[in-house]
C-alpha cells in the first residue's frame, strides 16, 4: 500500500458540477485541498466531435456495467474525466422553479418538499449563472422565481429557423423563451461568434465535449482555475474504494484509493466531500460500512441508495417541412405546461431544444424506427430537415429505486420505468398536435434514444440524483440541511444525490448552486 503522510483540511472527491465547484470556491482560502479525480482528462482529439465515435460506439462512456433488478447487464450513461459528466452535457442550466422546493402533486402521487426554500438557494442561483458563463434573460419565463441579478451574458439568439419556431410558438399564445446555456460566447449584432468569442457556435454543443473550451464544464470554469492555487493539489486516476472512520466512528479519518498503476494510497482530511454522481456516491457510502456503521456510512437512516431520480426523458425529431440550416440549435425552450394545463391539473414538464441531429446520428436511429412512420428520405436530407427536442418530465422519489451492491462490489439500480410517466406522455402529445402549426411534417415526430446514450431506459442516467437525501430528520435524511451526514461530524455530500425530489429541468445548476452553499459552510467551519 502506497501512504502519505500528508494530511489536508480538505478532501474533495469528484470534479463534477458538485465537486469541481465546490474545489474552486474553497481555493481562495487558502486551506490545503486535495481533489481526488477517479479519470484523467480528456483527450483533445477530432473524436471528440464525431457522431460515431460519441454517440454510435460511445467512445468515451466509461467501461463499464452495472445490473438492473433483473441482475441483466447494462452500459451506464457515465463519463470518469476531470470535469465529469458536465464534459458532455448539453450547458442547459435551469433554476427549479420556487413551487419544485414545496409539496407538489402529481398523477402519479407527490414530490416532496425540500428543507430549504427557493429563497435560500437563490443567492447562489446567480452566482452559478454568472460562474458558468449562463447566457439567457430573466423575465422571459412565466413560470421562473424571482432573480436577484440578471444574467451576466445576453441570451445566445436564435438562428432564422429557430426564431420563427419561436413565433410560431408564439402566435399558439404560448411563452416560448431563450434557453439559459453556459458558452463562453461573444455574439455581434447578427449573433455570429465574434472574433475573439472562445465558442463558435458550431452544432456539437449537446453531448459532445468541446475540443475549442468554449462549453462551461466544471474542468474549464473551476477545476483548472482552481489548480493555479499552491494549495489546490489534484490526483487523477484515483478511484476511491473506501472511507474509514476513526474509533469513535463519528468521523472519516481515511480515504482509501486505487491508483491508476493499480497501487493503493491513503488520505486524510479535517472535511472530506463526496460528489461521485448520485449513484456512485451510494456505492461508495454503501461500500464503506463498518461495525459502527454495518449498514454503509451515514445510513443510519436506511436511506442511502434509495428515492434515486433521472427524470421522465424523451429526445425526439421532428421534421420541418423547409430545411433547417440551424447549427446551434439550443437556444430555445418552453415551460408553459410546467406546473399543469388547461385540460390536465398536474405538471407536465418542460420542452427545449436538442443540439442538431446530423446525418451519422439519424443513420445509428433507423433501425429503431422500425414499423413506424419515419420519413422516406436519405439520411442527409432528413438530418437538413430535421429539428430536435428535449421533453422533461419529473421522476418521483421511490425508496425502491435504489443502488445497492453485490457481493462482488457490483452496482445495482432497481428502477420503475412507469413512475408518474402520464405527464411525459400528454406533454407529447401536445408537442405532436402543434407540429403542423410549427411548419412540421404532422406524422413525424420520431425517437431520438440514440442521444440518450441508451439501448433501455434505464442507461438514461444523466440526471441521477436523490440517493443521499437531506433533510432535517435523521430517521428519514442522510444528510443535514448543509449537506453534512447526520451520523459523521465531517462528512458532506454535493452532487445530485441531496435531492429530495428532481423537477423537471436540467439539474445542473441547482447542482452548482448548492456546491457553492456548502462550500460558505465549510469555508466558516474552517476560519
Amino acid at each position: 500500500m502506497a501512504g502519505t503522510s500528508e494530511h489536508y483540511d480538505v478532501i474533495v472527491i469528484g470534479t463534477g458540477a458538485g465537486g469541481g465547484t465546490l474545489a474552486h470556491r474553497l481555493a481562495p482560502t487558502g486551506r490545503r485541498i486535495l481533489i481526488l479525480e477517479r479519470g484523467d482528462y480528456l483527450p483533445r482529439e477530432r473524436d471528440n466531435w464525431e457522431s460515431t465515435a460519441v454517440f454510435v460506439k460511445g467512445k468515451y462512456r466509461a467501461p463499464e456495467f452495472w445490473y438492473d433488478k433483473h441482475g441483466e447487464a447494462f452500459p451506464p450513461e457515465v463519463n470518469y474525466y476531470v470535469g465529469g459528466n458536465t464534459k458532455f452535457y448539453g450547458a442547459a442550466l435551469f433554476r427549479l422553479r420556487p413551487q419544485d422546493f414545496g409539496e407538489l402533486h402529481h398523477h402519479g402521487g407527490i414530490s416532496p418538499a425540500w428543507p430549504i426554500r427557493y429563497e435560500d438557494l437563490e443567492p447562489y442561483y446567480t452566482q452559478a449563472e454568472h460562474l458558468y458563463l449562463v447566457h439567457g434573460r430573466h423575465g422571459e419565463d412565466p413560470t421562473e422565481g424571482p432573480a436577484s441579478a440578471q444574467y451576466a451574458y445576453p441570451p445566445v439568439q436564435h438562428e432564422p429557423r429557430i426564431q420563427q419556431l419561436s413565433d410560431d410558438l408564439e402566435k399558439q399564445g404560448l411563452h416560448p423563451f431563450h434557453l439559459p446555456i453556459g458558452v463562453n460566447l461573444t455574439q455581434d449584432g447578427d449573433g455570429r461568434a465574434t472574433h475573439e468569442s472562445v465558442c463558435i457556435r458550431c452544432n456539437r454543443v449537446d453531448g459532445f465535449p468541446c475540443l475549442v473550451r468554449g462549453k462551461a464544464d466544471a474542468q474549464v470554469v473551476c477545476v483548472d482555475p482552481a489548480l493555479e492555487h499552491d494549495n489546490v493539489t489534484m490526483v487523477t486516476g484515483a478511484n476511491v474504494r473506501r472511507l474509514e472512520t476513526g474509533p469513535t466512528g463519528r468521523s472519516v479519518d481515511t480515504v482509501v484509493a486505487e491508483l491508476a498503476d493499480g497501487t493503493v494510497a491513503e488520505y486524510s482530511a479535517d472535511i472530506v466531500v463526496v460528489a461521485c454522481g448520485a449513484v456512485n456516491s451510494a456505492a461508495l457510502l454503501l461500500r464503506s460500512a463498518d461495525d459502527r456503521h454495518p449498514d454503509g456510512l451515514a445510513n443510519s437512516s436506511g436511506v442511502v441508495g434509495r428515492h434515486y431520480m433521472r427524470h421522465n426523458n424523451l429526445a425526439l425529431m421532428a421534421v420541418s417541412k423547409e430545411p433547417n440550416d440551424t447549427q446551434f440549435q439550443k437556444t430555445l425552450a418552453l415551460n408553459d405546461w410546467y406546473l399543469g394545463a388547461d385540460d390536465w391539473d398536474y405538471p407536465l414538464g418542460g420542452i427545449q431544444m436538442l443540439g442538431k441531429s446530423d446525418a451519422d446520428q439519424i443513420r445509428g436511429e433507423a433501425p429503431r424506427w422500425a414499423g413506424m412512420a419515419s420519413p422516406d428520405l436519405p439520411f442527409e436530407v432528413l438530418a437538413h430537415h430535421a429539428v430536435d427536442f428535449w421533453l422533461c418530465g419529473e421522476d418521483l422519489p421511490n425508496p425502491d429505486n435504489r443502488v445497492t451492491l453485490d457481493a462482488d462490489g457490483g452496482i445495482h439500480l432497481a428502477l420503475d420505468e412507469k413512475n408518474n410517466v402520464e405527464g411525459l406522455r400528454r406533454l407529447q402529445h401536445k408537442l405532436r398536435q402543434m407540429l403542423g402549426r410549427l411548419g412540421m411534417h404532422e406524422h413525424h415526430l420520431l425517437p431520438h434514444s440514440l442521444y440518450l446514450h441508451k439501448g433501455m431506459p434505464i442507461g438514461a442516467t444523466a440526471h441521477q440524483a436523490g440517493t443521499v437525501r437531506f433533510g432535517t430528520d435523521p430517521r428519514s435524511s442522510a444528510l443535514d440541511v448543509d449537506c453534512r451526514a447526520h451520523d459523521l461530524d465531517n462528512l458532506y455530500v454535493v452532487d445530485t444525490s441531496f435531492f429530495p425530489s428532481i423537477g423537471a429541468v436540467n439539474p445542473s445548476l441547482t447542482a452548482i448552486a448548492n456546491a457553492l452553499r456548502v462550500a460558505d459552510r465549510i469555508a466558516e467551519r474552517l476560519a
